[in-house]
Protein backbone atom coordinates (compact mmCIF):
# COMPACT_ATOMS: atom_id res chain seq x y z
CA UNK A 1 0.00 0.00 0.00
CA UNK A 2 2.91 2.27 0.40
CA UNK A 3 3.22 2.69 -3.41
CA UNK A 4 -0.33 4.02 -3.89
CA UNK A 5 -0.98 7.73 -4.47
CA UNK A 6 -4.14 9.43 -3.25
CA UNK A 7 -5.89 11.72 -5.74
CA UNK A 8 -7.14 15.13 -4.52
CA UNK A 9 -5.94 18.60 -3.62
CA UNK A 10 -3.33 19.42 -1.08
CA UNK A 11 -4.00 22.03 1.58
CA UNK A 12 -1.78 24.52 -0.24
CA UNK A 13 -3.62 24.06 -3.54
CA UNK A 14 -6.96 24.53 -1.80
CA UNK A 15 -5.78 27.75 -0.13
CA UNK A 16 -4.47 29.11 -3.44
CA UNK A 17 -7.81 28.31 -5.12
CA UNK A 18 -9.72 30.09 -2.33
CA UNK A 19 -7.48 33.17 -2.59
CA UNK A 20 -7.96 33.33 -6.39
CA UNK A 21 -11.73 32.89 -5.97
CA UNK A 22 -11.78 35.68 -3.35
CA UNK A 23 -9.88 38.02 -5.69
CA UNK A 24 -12.32 37.27 -8.53
CA UNK A 25 -15.33 37.96 -6.31
CA UNK A 26 -13.78 41.21 -5.02
CA UNK A 27 -13.03 42.35 -8.58
CA UNK A 28 -16.56 41.47 -9.72
CA UNK A 29 -18.05 43.36 -6.77
CA UNK A 30 -15.97 46.43 -7.70
CA UNK A 31 -17.17 46.27 -11.30
CA UNK A 32 -20.81 45.95 -10.19
CA UNK A 33 -20.40 48.88 -7.76
CA UNK A 34 -18.83 51.03 -10.49
CA UNK A 35 -21.63 50.13 -12.93
CA UNK A 36 -24.33 51.02 -10.39
CA UNK A 37 -22.65 54.34 -9.60
CA UNK A 38 -22.31 55.16 -13.30
CA UNK A 39 -25.97 54.30 -13.84
CA UNK A 40 -27.02 56.57 -10.94
CA UNK A 41 -24.90 59.45 -12.27
CA UNK A 42 -26.36 58.94 -15.76
CA UNK A 43 -29.89 59.07 -14.33
CA UNK A 44 -29.19 62.30 -12.45
CA UNK A 45 -27.58 63.95 -15.49
CA UNK A 46 -30.45 62.81 -17.73
CA UNK A 47 -33.00 64.30 -15.32
CA UNK A 48 -31.07 67.58 -15.23
CA UNK A 49 -30.84 67.79 -19.01
CA UNK A 50 -34.57 67.04 -19.35
CA UNK A 51 -35.24 70.06 -17.12
CA UNK A 52 -32.87 72.20 -19.17
CA UNK A 53 -34.48 70.98 -22.38
CA UNK A 54 -37.92 72.02 -21.13
CA UNK A 55 -36.58 75.47 -20.18
CA UNK A 56 -34.94 75.74 -23.62
CA UNK A 57 -38.22 74.93 -25.42
CA UNK A 58 -40.20 77.33 -23.21
CA UNK A 59 -37.88 80.29 -23.71
CA UNK A 60 -37.52 79.69 -27.46
CA UNK A 61 -41.31 79.57 -27.79
CA UNK A 62 -41.84 82.80 -25.84
CA UNK A 63 -39.21 84.62 -27.91
CA UNK A 64 -40.50 83.40 -31.27
CA UNK A 65 -44.03 84.50 -30.27
CA UNK A 66 -42.82 87.91 -29.03
CA UNK A 67 -45.30 90.69 -29.84
CA UNK A 68 -43.94 92.82 -32.71
CA UNK A 69 -46.22 95.74 -31.89
CA UNK A 70 -48.15 97.58 -34.56
CA UNK A 71 -47.57 100.64 -36.71
CA UNK A 72 -49.35 102.69 -34.03
CA UNK A 73 -47.51 101.12 -31.07
CA UNK A 74 -43.90 99.99 -30.75
CA UNK A 75 -43.09 96.52 -29.39
CA UNK A 76 -42.75 96.32 -25.66
CA UNK A 77 -39.32 94.68 -25.36
CA UNK A 78 -37.15 96.19 -22.67
CA UNK A 79 -33.97 94.17 -22.66
CA UNK A 80 -31.01 94.36 -20.35
CA UNK A 81 -27.95 92.17 -19.89
CA UNK A 82 -29.38 90.17 -16.99
CA UNK A 83 -33.16 90.47 -17.45
CA UNK A 84 -35.76 91.31 -20.04
CA UNK A 85 -39.43 92.24 -20.18
CA UNK A 86 -41.59 91.74 -23.23
CA UNK A 87 -45.10 91.05 -24.45
CA UNK A 88 -45.59 87.59 -25.91
CA UNK A 89 -48.16 84.94 -26.64
CA UNK A 90 -48.35 82.09 -24.13
CA UNK A 91 -48.64 78.49 -25.33
CA UNK A 92 -52.20 77.30 -26.05
CA UNK A 93 -52.38 75.24 -22.86
CA UNK A 94 -51.45 78.25 -20.71
CA UNK A 95 -54.35 80.49 -21.86
CA UNK A 96 -56.57 81.87 -19.08
CA UNK A 97 -60.11 82.74 -20.11
CA UNK A 98 -59.07 82.53 -23.75
CA UNK A 99 -56.36 85.18 -23.26
CA UNK A 100 -52.85 84.17 -24.32
CA UNK A 101 -51.11 87.56 -24.53
CA UNK A 102 -48.96 88.19 -21.48
CA UNK A 103 -46.31 90.58 -20.27
CA UNK A 104 -43.40 88.46 -19.03
CA UNK A 105 -40.17 89.15 -17.17
CA UNK A 106 -37.21 86.79 -17.20
CA UNK A 107 -34.49 87.21 -14.54
CA UNK A 108 -32.50 85.48 -11.82
CA UNK A 109 -33.79 86.39 -8.35
CA UNK A 110 -31.86 86.83 -5.08
CA UNK A 111 -32.23 83.10 -4.32
CA UNK A 112 -30.37 82.23 -7.56
CA UNK A 113 -33.52 80.94 -9.27
CA UNK A 114 -34.31 81.58 -12.92
CA UNK A 115 -37.82 83.03 -12.67
CA UNK A 116 -40.38 83.75 -15.37
CA UNK A 117 -42.99 86.20 -14.03
CA UNK A 118 -46.08 86.79 -16.16
CA UNK A 119 -49.22 88.93 -16.18
CA UNK A 120 -52.02 88.49 -18.69
CA UNK A 121 -52.44 91.44 -21.01
CA UNK A 122 -56.09 91.66 -22.11
CA UNK A 123 -56.80 93.82 -25.15
CA UNK A 124 -59.76 95.56 -23.54
CA UNK A 125 -59.89 97.46 -20.25
CA UNK A 126 -59.99 94.86 -17.50
CA UNK A 127 -62.79 95.08 -14.93
CA UNK A 128 -60.64 93.18 -12.47
CA UNK A 129 -56.93 92.71 -11.96
CA UNK A 130 -55.51 90.47 -14.72
CA UNK A 131 -54.25 87.01 -13.78
CA UNK A 132 -50.57 86.84 -12.96
CA UNK A 133 -48.02 84.47 -11.55
CA UNK A 134 -44.49 83.27 -11.72
CA UNK A 135 -42.74 80.03 -12.52
CA UNK A 136 -39.33 78.96 -11.25
CA UNK A 137 -37.62 77.50 -14.30
CA UNK A 138 -34.26 76.51 -12.75
CA UNK A 139 -32.56 76.52 -9.36
CA UNK A 140 -28.93 77.34 -8.53
CA UNK A 141 -28.33 79.68 -11.46
CA UNK A 142 -25.28 81.90 -11.00
CA UNK A 143 -26.05 84.36 -13.80
CA UNK A 144 -28.25 85.04 -16.79
CA UNK A 145 -26.53 86.78 -19.73
CA UNK A 146 -28.79 88.09 -22.50
CA UNK A 147 -27.69 89.74 -25.74
CA UNK A 148 -29.59 91.05 -28.75
CA UNK A 149 -28.67 91.00 -32.44
CA UNK A 150 -29.32 94.14 -34.48
CA UNK A 151 -30.81 93.50 -37.94
CA UNK A 152 -28.25 93.54 -40.77
CA UNK A 153 -30.00 96.56 -42.26
CA UNK A 154 -29.06 98.48 -39.10
CA UNK A 155 -25.44 97.39 -38.90
CA UNK A 156 -25.78 93.91 -37.36
CA UNK A 157 -23.81 92.73 -34.35
CA UNK A 158 -24.68 91.80 -30.79
CA UNK A 159 -25.54 94.39 -28.14
CA UNK A 160 -26.02 94.02 -24.38
CA UNK A 161 -29.22 96.09 -24.09
CA UNK A 162 -32.27 96.66 -26.28
CA UNK A 163 -34.50 99.73 -26.19
CA UNK A 164 -35.23 100.16 -29.94
CA UNK A 165 -38.64 100.59 -31.57
CA UNK A 166 -38.20 97.34 -33.51
CA UNK A 167 -37.53 93.85 -32.22
CA UNK A 168 -34.01 92.44 -32.46
CA UNK A 169 -33.20 89.96 -35.21
CA UNK A 170 -32.13 87.39 -32.58
CA UNK A 171 -32.11 87.02 -28.81
CA UNK A 172 -29.33 84.97 -27.18
CA UNK A 173 -29.71 83.69 -23.62
CA UNK A 174 -26.78 82.15 -21.75
CA UNK A 175 -27.55 80.38 -18.47
CA UNK A 176 -24.45 80.28 -16.26
CA UNK A 177 -24.38 77.77 -13.41
CA UNK A 178 -22.24 77.98 -10.29
CA UNK A 179 -18.70 76.66 -9.98
CA UNK A 180 -18.71 72.90 -9.58
CA UNK A 181 -22.21 72.50 -11.05
CA UNK A 182 -22.22 69.74 -13.68
CA UNK A 183 -25.07 71.21 -15.69
CA UNK A 184 -24.07 72.64 -19.05
CA UNK A 185 -26.33 73.93 -21.79
CA UNK A 186 -25.59 75.69 -25.07
CA UNK A 187 -26.79 79.25 -25.55
CA UNK A 188 -30.47 79.59 -26.38
CA UNK A 189 -30.74 81.60 -29.60
CA UNK A 190 -34.16 82.41 -31.06
CA UNK A 191 -35.67 84.90 -33.46
CA UNK A 192 -38.97 86.76 -32.97
CA UNK A 193 -41.15 85.37 -35.77
CA UNK A 194 -44.46 87.22 -35.54
CA UNK A 195 -45.04 89.96 -38.09
CA UNK A 196 -46.63 93.32 -37.48
CA UNK A 197 -50.27 93.47 -38.50
CA UNK A 198 -51.04 95.86 -41.39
Amino acid sequence: MSGERFSGFTLLETLVALVVLGLLIAGLAGVVHFALRARGTETVLAAQSEGLDAVDRTLRGLITRMDPGSFAAAPTLSGGTHSMRFLTELPKGAAVGGIRDAAVRLAVDADKRLVLAWRLAPHAVALKRPAQGQAVLLHDVAELVISYARPWAKGGGWVAEWQAVDLPALVRIRIVFGRGDRRRWPDIVAAPMRERPP
